[in-house]
């Protein structure tokens, strides 16, 4: 079974817009068009199981909205191989009595976005959350390291997430963008020994840019197959999850770099699946 655990889709009525918007910011082209139709179609050529969306609320307001909509989502599609997690946001006030409606509505963890949210990682506002996140099992996935549309800004250091796990204790905790976009250096160094789980979403081969936007080549470069197995040396297969963080990169293309690496056929088959399925329990 292959899953991507990193996945986004916008609303209909609004992904052409939301799309055009975030490839102009980030100078990067999608390869979908952003709704779970274009998502189908893509784990259809890339002959991917299971996408899992990872939805991201900016402002509290969404918090409620997203996460029934995520619920809605799974009572409609979990039999067409699409599946989302819920969200929560550090300024939400009843994240306590809102995370166990995440839980009671069966969606497997909530995804966060500190650059976006506008906090640090370990910063108490996200602590307690993820204190109560832990205490109820669910599945806690962090954008980490830098992001493309915002230069220099880096909310989830290595560093933060070393520092939550000493506070929290162990937990469904997985570190996006290979534990730490573009500070890997860091993310070897410091998070190697932890339980953490990292996925490979947006952080194999090189960025495709678009024809409209400058890059200098050194900028367009992330990990080759020998920094790759590095994470792999250090992680173990265990801990790493398949993700592509599509539609900003190609389902197919990112399963082609991971199914070339020399990777034994068993570890292979845990980081593009196994370890997915044993987080998610399906």
């Amino acid at each position: 079974m292959i899953i991507d655990f990193h996945t986004h889709n916008f609303p209909e009525k609004i992904s052409a817009a939301v799309i055009d918007k975030l490839s102009r910011i980030s100078r990067t082209p999608a390869f979908t068009d952003g709704t779970l139709r274009g998502l189908q179609s893509s784990m259809d050529a890339a002959q991917i199981d299971l996408s899992v969306i990872l939805p991201v609320a900016t402002n509290t307001g969404q918090v409620e909205k997203i996460n029934s909509s995520a619920a809605a989502l799974n009572e409609r599609f979990g039999e067409a191989g699409i599946f989302s997690l819920g969200c929560i946001h550090p300024d939400y006030v009843n994240y306590r009595e809102e995370l166990r409606r995440v839980k009671n509505r069966g969606l497997k963890g909530i995804k966060i976005h500190p650059v976006y949210q506008d906090a640090n990682l370990d910063d108490v506002k996200f602590l307690r959350v993820l204190y109560c996140a832990a205490e109820l099992d669910l599945i806690v996935v962090a954008h980490a390291g830098l992001d493309i549309g915002f230069p220099g800004v880096v909310r989830c250091s290595p560093q933060m997430a070393r520092h939550v796990v000493e506070e929290v204790g162990d937990f469904k905790f997985v570190l996006a963008h290979m534990g730490g976009w573009k500070n890997w250096d860091d993310v070897l160094k410091i998070l190697g020994d932890t339980k953490v789980f990292i996925d490979t979403a947006f952080s194999t081969g090189k960025i495709i840019p678009r024809n409209d936007s400058h890059w200098e080549p050194a900028d367009l470069k992330l990990l080759d197959a020998a920094q790759f197995m590095t994470f792999v040396e250090v992680f173990g297969a265990d801990r790493i999850l398949f993700g592509t963080d599509s539609p900003w990169s190609s389902q197919k293309d990112s399963l082609a770099f991971v199914n070339v690496l020399p990777l034994a056929t068993v570890d292979k088959a845990k980081i593009l699946g196994g370890n997915a399925q044993r987080l998610l329990e399906v």
